[in-house]
């Protein structure tokens, strides 16, 4: 047995509460390493001799490892255990000391995995309307002209010219509002918005007043009846936080400017210095954008004032979520002050964080529900864009990520194809409408949360940012141009409405050259297959065509 590759850590995505009562325990392996795992387990004040002994499944089988999971329903939360392996040769224990031919009970106090105790502080609860979530990513400048009558002397193009960093296009809050019946046709049910706080950006991201929804896409009015109009039809809204930095025209740092040290907002930045100075560059900023200060969110007066703009979108304006701009460059003690803030205003509101790599330590329950699932969309490219990973390397890619999060974060993360950091996926893809339909077959099939980039349905083409902030091609939608994209979207968002794939088993696999996802309920399974060779393939008895799908139902009852 591979002594290097088994593990498992306490409260961490291999053993974490899923309810008062209830707990999931994972324990990693070598691939193909063992036949059978078993885990050993009692409350840790009981004497030995009374353990119980519950067989493990294998949930994921990755590119290097293998993972067992179990869930246990406990009277006492309060347990010690051990984990017991066959190999086909051998049988081990593996506890806090490694592997062991025998085990000692009645000292297994100072061995033992141990839980010590489930507080339900603790337990990261799942956002209950994120089980039939869809999303829908709308860059607001780019989407639709909706005010008419509004000042319009600051676009610069026309409506689906190729955009450059300094294009204005109109799109505005309105135009959002008179589309939402047709984003709630496409089976979206939350809508997430770029910045709209004011700003002299076309992106909104280096941003002067949080408190006033910039001119360019209407006024706090506007934003309202999108929200209500929004709940109206059963909808929610998520806005974006940027918090990690600010625009250098804020008022607080204009005061810094003038003041230095003086300021009283001085410790608000973070300065090296006594003054911030634009040419020598010496204070933190996002990126090297001189003109994008970075908060010093450690500072409680500045985790004061973020929070109080988080908490006021929710009271006044009844928002849903907030999207975490550059989440991972800021301080976790003020996420867990936002956390809880936000959460006392209004209980389900999502907060989605902006990492783009590992993100378990956002996600305990104290900081963050989820995050954009970027792991998820590289994936994506390296299968149905360059070809980096056929089906059993995808497959195993795929096994390797739900192995990184808990149950309860994989089934809220936000899957994504693309969005307005990222390439057009359509033109990753060559432009290839078969592909470009297997990746949506397997966003919407696969566990989390889709989120749609506006655009998509319609092939909206583009390379990097901003290229991929094209407009919207309402004109040929209307023309019917892309009835068949806008129909699979329809498709497939009913389908994870009807069968609630939120709350089925997920087995991912590669059978020859056939990916294969499978959701599995109480009676009814439904099969992806994914073929992304130059050749027909088959599996089972169906045939699936080169850069093709095939999706199947079988109801057992």
């Amino acid at each position: 047995m591979n002594r290097h590759a088994i593990q498992h850590i306490v409260d961490s995505s291999y053993c974490f509460p899923i309810s008062p009562k209830q707990i999931t325990l994972r324990l990693r392996t070598a691939k193909n390493d063992i036949e059978r795992a078993w885990v050993i387990y009692e409350s840790k004040y009981v004497i030995a001799d009374r353990q119980q002994k519950v067989e493990m499944k294998k949930k994921f089988s990755g590119g290097l490892y293998d993972y067992y999971s179990v869930t246990l329903d406990l009277t006492d939360t309060r347990i010690g255990y051990v984990f017991y392996v066959y190999d086909g040769e051998e049988y081990y224990f593996f506890s806090e000391d490694g592997l062991t031919k025998t085990y000692n009970y009645a000292l297994g106090y100072y061995n033992f995995f141990q839980y010590p105790y489930i507080n339900e502080a603790d337990i990261l609860p799942k956002v209950e309307w994120t089980e039939h979530a869809v999303f829908y990513q709308i860059f607001v400048d780019r989407f639709n002209i909706g005010n008419k009558e509004s000042d319009k002397s600051y676009i610069n193009c026309k409506w689906g010219d190729i955009p450059n960093p300094k294009t204005f296009a109109g799109g505005d809050l309105k135009g959002i509002t008179q589309k939402l019946d047709y984003i709630k046709s496409l089976g979206v049910n939350t809508i997430y918005l770029t910045p709209i706080f004011k700003s002299i950006s076309n992106h909104k991201y280096d941003i002067s007043d949080y408190m006033e929804i910039d001119k360019q896409f209407g006024c706090n009015e506007d934003l309202k009846e999108l929200v209500e109009s929004a709940h109206s039809k059963g909808m929610r809204i998520m806005l974006d936080a940027v918090f990690n930095h600010c625009s250098d025209e804020l008022a607080q740092f204009q005061d810094v400017k003038k003041k230095g040290r003086d300021s009283e907002y001085y410790d608000w930045f973070v300065i090296h210095g006594d003054k911030p100075d634009t040419e020598a560059g010496n204070y933190e900023m996002f990126a090297a954008c001189e003109y994008m200060p970075k908060f010093n969110t450690s500072n409680p007066k500045v985790q004061e004032y973020l929070c109080n703009i988080g908490c006021y979108y929710i009271s006044e304006y009844d928002i849903d979520g907030w999207r975490l701009d550059v989440s991972d460059e800021v301080s976790h003690d003020f996420w867990r002050r936002f956390r809880k803030e936000i959460k006392a205003a209004k209980k389900d509101c999502i907060i989605v964080g902006e990492n783009w790599h590992d993100a378990s330590n956002y996600l305990k329950g104290d900081q963050y529900d989820s995050i954009m699932n970027y792991a998820f969309t590289k994936a994506c490219l390296d299968y149905f864009a360059t070809g980096d990973l056929d089906a059993k390397g995808v497959s195993e890619k795929l096994n390797d990520l739900l192995a990184r999060n808990t149950d309860t974060v994989n089934s809220m993360l936000l899957n994504l194809l693309d969005s307005h950091d990222t390439h057009r996926f359509f033109s990753e893809v060559g432009k290839d409408r078969s592909k470009m339909a297997s990746a949506l077959a397997l966003l919407f099939i696969f566990p989390g949360m889709p989120c749609i980039f506006y655009g998509t349905e319609f092939f909206t083409e583009g390379g990097y940012d901003p290229d991929c902030r094209r407009c919207m091609d309402w004109k040929g939608y209307e023309e019917g141009k892309y009835d068949e994209s806008v129909e699979l979207i329809k498709l497939l968002a009913n389908l994870r409405k009807e069968y609630n794939l939120a709350s089925m088993e997920t087995v991912v696999y590669a059978e020859g050259d056939i990916l294969v996802v499978k959701r599995i309920g109480v009676d009814v399974e439904l099969t992806l297959c994914v073929n992304m060779t130059e050749n027909e393939a088959c599996f089972a008895d169906k045939s699936v065509k080169a850069f093709s799908y095939d999706l199947s139902i079988d109801r057992r009852k």
